[in-house]
């Protein structure tokens, strides 16, 4: 024996959809029989009304299932015109975020520059202008090339004071000769006048 659950799949299956096309095309089956084998006029008006409604409701079946399987369509249309939508969504989004990303690094390029700049700007402030540099190069030059006849006056000066000293120096050994000369001459004579005291007392 089939469960309750195991006979509602089974006519499902049969049924297609489950809209009761199988059980109106075998009343509609039935009722035929039925009509054909009537036998009073009365029963077979009544089996021949049956047909008509049970066609009836099989065309207004298959009228529904039309429209549903039109809205389906549609539906479907719908569905691609939106997934279509959503694929150009997401490529303008990637071409926006590439986009984006351009002008950060841009950014970034931008304000590394104005960043040196400034830095640049602040280490030229520290230094004075050209004009200024071109004053004090001229005021050193004139300063260097004062210094430089003071070192020329003071080579003069020096070389004159060697030569002086030189002088100086023969002079004193010329004075030391002459007085070592005088000194052995006074020797030589005291030595003569103490002989002569000498000879004299004998």
């Amino acid at each position: 024996s089939f469960s309750s659950d195991e006979v509602i799949r089974k006519r499902l299956l049969i049924d297609g959809d489950g809209a009761g096309d199988d059980r109106r095309i075998n009343l509609l089956v039935k009722s035929f029989i039925k009509w054909c084998n009537s036998g009073s006029q009365e029963e077979g008006y009544f089996q021949y009304q049956r047909m008509l409604s049970t066609l009836s409701q099989c065309e207004f079946s298959m009228g529904k299932t039309l429209l549903v399987y039109d809205m389906n369509l549609r539906e479907m249309e719908n569905y691609e015109k939106i997934y279509k939508d959503i694929e150009n969504s997401i490529t303008a989004a990637h071409e926006k975020i590439s986009e984006c990303k351009k002008q950060i690094l841009q950014a970034k390029r931008i304000r590394k520059n104005r960043q040196e700049y400034d830095a640049l700007a602040k280490v030229i402030q520290h230094h004075p202008d050209r004009h200024e540099t071109l004053k004090q190069l001229e005021a050193l030059g004139k300063e260097l090339q004062h210094l430089s006849h003071i070192k020329e006056n003071v080579e003069d000066k020096l070389e004159l004071r060697r030569k002086q000293f030189h002088v100086l120096l023969s002079t004193i050994h010329e004075l030391q000769q002459t007085l070592e000369n005088d000194e052995k001459l006074s020797e030589a004579e005291e030595s003569q006048e103490t002989q002569m005291e000498t000879e004299t007392k004998q």
